[in-house]
């Protein structure tokens, strides 16, 4: 047999062996995939998850050991929310003492610094509810979130669960009835004559606007979102001449906090990402203080995605998972809604809140928490929550999921659904109950 011969030979051997592989190998992928071919996403995400029971003395159920063994292990527990309901903030009270033990530093909060250091400054006072009620009246719409009952006795509760060395951490802008109190800090930092004849001509204007608000209840009578350019500028002027580092610091904090507000007023520039690259400077300026410290976080459930949120920004959430990897600690994410019940929402200045029904399970749009609704296994007690460990499902093929749930399962650890929320109210308003 002459070479070129041999040659035709091996060649054709070689295709008739690299035939039995390639088949072989499809015969074995074959019989793999029906060996462990997926589940639907229904039945994962029931196998998922876990019944929590949520009680005023604790947390109980299978639910209760996944969650107190991610919390132990974690230096930051992020918790995102639907805000202002009466259950949420008692379900963070008990994440609070399951952090004491292991040191708990600060909760981090969706509120603006001076707003949270006028909460710290009353945390611990026996009438702790009167104190906060009348500084609120006397200052309308001065704090967001923490304005409400619930809330402000759930931040009494994780310092008393802390120990004295609790605080507070405002990470937000302030809120937009923050002039008036910034005016007072700024006057009580002891500016010089030209700053003071500003800051007080500045603060009678205040008082005039807010006068306006409480009237009409509009938010856009309010000094911080009617004043002008040209009623600022001479003050930021005088204040820069004389004011002190202290008065600065507070007026380029309410500059900031009216131009975070405007841009979302006139749908303009990046509002979203301004706001969470302000969260993320101050974040990092508590962390440079206190870099041992263990923080609990509170915030709207988009800040607190890692990766990108559904509003396509990297916020805190995402933030706080890079540190902690740069650390080389854990930070848990988790996310904690309603399935139904009553929601509250902002309802004017000076106005108590405005409730409105809600259910996942009726509502026309798609919602994850109406599968997690599903989910829920039929023997369950009907007032439990059911906790769904997020991580167990990212090894699926998320790319066959609804870009909701893509999202959920990247940018949380654990989602928590409560079967039914009720509405908080606000302390310090004209008409409350």
């Amino acid at each position: 047999m002459n070479l070129s011969s041999i040659a035709a030979v091996l060649s054709l051997a070689s295709l008739s062996l690299a035939s039995l592989c390639a088949t072989s190998a499809h015969a074995h992928v074959q019989t793999n995939a029906q060996a462990v071919a997926p589940l639907p996403f229904a039945e994962r995400l029931a196998q998922a998850g876990s019944p929590l029971t949520v009680r005023p003395e604790g947390l109980s159920g299978p639910g209760a050991a996944i969650l107190s063994d991610a919390v132990e292990a974690s230096r930051y527990v992020l918790i995102g929310e639907s805000h202002m309901s009466r259950e949420i903030p008692a379900f963070t009270t008990n994440i609070c003492r399951l952090m004491a033990p292991g040191g708990l530093t600060a909760m981090a909060v969706e509120v603006g610094p001076e707003g949270a250091g006028a909460v710290n400054a009353r945390l611990r006072a026996p009438d702790q509810e009167q104190q906060m009620s009348d500084f609120l009246s006397a200052h309308p719409s001065v704090i967001a979130f923490l304005n409400g009952r619930d809330e402000a006795q759930t931040a009494a509760d994780c310092a008393a669960a802390a120990g004295p060395d609790f605080t507070l951490w405002g990470l937000d802008q302030e809120f937009l009835g923050a002039s008036g109190y910034l005016f007072e800090q700024m006057l009580a930092a002891d500016p010089g004559p030209l700053a003071r004849a500003q800051i007080e001509a500045l603060a009678e204007q205040d008082r005039v606007a807010t006068q306006a608000a409480l009237a009409s209840g509009s938010p856009f009578d309010l000094f911080l979102l009617s004043a002008t350019d040209a009623m600022l500028d001479p003050a930021g002027a005088a204040i820069e001449q004389d004011g002190g580092d202290r008065a600065r610091a507070l007026f380029a904090a309410l500059r900031e906090t009216r131009a975070i507000y405007q841009a979302s007023q006139a749908r303009s520039g990046d509002p979203n990402g301004r706001r969470a690259r302000l969260m993320k400077r101050t974040l990092a300026a508590h962390f440079a203080q206190a870099p041992q410290a263990r923080v609990l976080m509170k915030f709207g459930a988009y800040h607190l995605y890692t990766g990108f949120n559904p509003l396509g920004q990297r916020d805190l959430g995402n933030f706080v998972a890079e540190h902690a990897d740069a650390e080389g600690v854990k930070a848990l994410n988790m996310i904690v809604v309603g399935a139904r019940g009553m929601q509250a929402s902002f309802n004017g200045v000076g106005r108590q809140v405005k409730v409105s029904p809600f259910d996942v399970m009726t509502d026309e749009e798609a919602d994850w928490s109406r599968d997690v609704m599903l989910a829920r296994p039929s023997d369950m007690a009907p007032d439990d929550w059911f906790l769904v460990d997020l991580r167990q499902l990212r090894s699926a093929d998320l790319e066959a999921l609804t870009p909701e749930w893509r999202e959920i399962i990247r940018g949380y650890d654990l989602a928590v659904v409560a079967p039914e929320l009720s509405a908080s109210t606000v302390l310090g308003v004209r008409d409350a109950p």
